[in-house]
């Protein structure tokens, strides 16, 4: 099954970044501000820690039971996710975090919008699949024993990560100092 990659990496990113914003709340609860603007700081921080655990153990039990129910909630969680970071961005701007891996410095971005929606439709292939047995009896059945797969799940995973902060980031940098927003600055304001 080809969508095995993406739904393990996008399992892993669950995990990865639920166990992030259980350490880290508090920027995932300000990103969700955009959407409950009167959400109190201190009981989203506690709000976001429940669901970034619910999410890291969807993750993790997703990886190793890949169930369609299971592949279902994974796939259901990178809809809101996508559904959120887009909403939030039409909202009137860029978001200075969307808090998705407990660090103040992980904008939200077009590409993060895609990347969610490609590892919902991979989730969403293996619910639809049903995939039979666990991990262990699915990578038994893989080449090599499914070592291939998981390096490249590890890879995938990674990638994803450092395109949702570090290039994220560099694109905020860049368009801060792209010719066309340095003219904007050194512009007086006109009528």
């Amino acid at each position: 099954m080809i969508a095995l990659g993406p739904y393990v990496v996008g399992c892993a990113t669950l995990v990865v970044a639920g166990l992030a914003k259980t350490r880290r709340p508090q920027d995932t609860a300000r990103a969700l501000g955009v959407l409950i603007p009167r959400l109190p700081l201190r009981m989203g921080g506690y709000g976001v820690r429940v669901a970034a655990g619910f999410e890291a153990v969807l993750g993790c039990v997703a990886m190793v039971e890949p169930r369609p129910v299971l592949a279902g909630g994974v796939a259901a969680s990178y809809l809101a996710f996508a559904g959120y970071v887009a909403f939030a961005r039409s909202r009137g701007g860029v978001l200075a975090s969307c808090g998705c891996f407990g660090t103040p410095d992980t904008p939200a971005t077009r590409t993060h919008v895609v990347v969610d929606l490609g590892l919902a439709a991979g989730a969403a292939a293996v619910a639809g699949a049903g995939p039979a047995g666990n991990l262990v009896t699915i990578l038994g059945r893989q080449p090599l024993a499914g070592v291939p797969l998981l390096v490249l799940a590890g890879v995938g995973t990674a990638l994803v990560i450092v395109t949702m902060t570090s290039l994220a980031r560099l694109g905020s940098a860049r368009a801060l100092l792209s010719p066309r927003a340095a003219e904007g600055a050194s512009r007086p304001p006109g009528p």
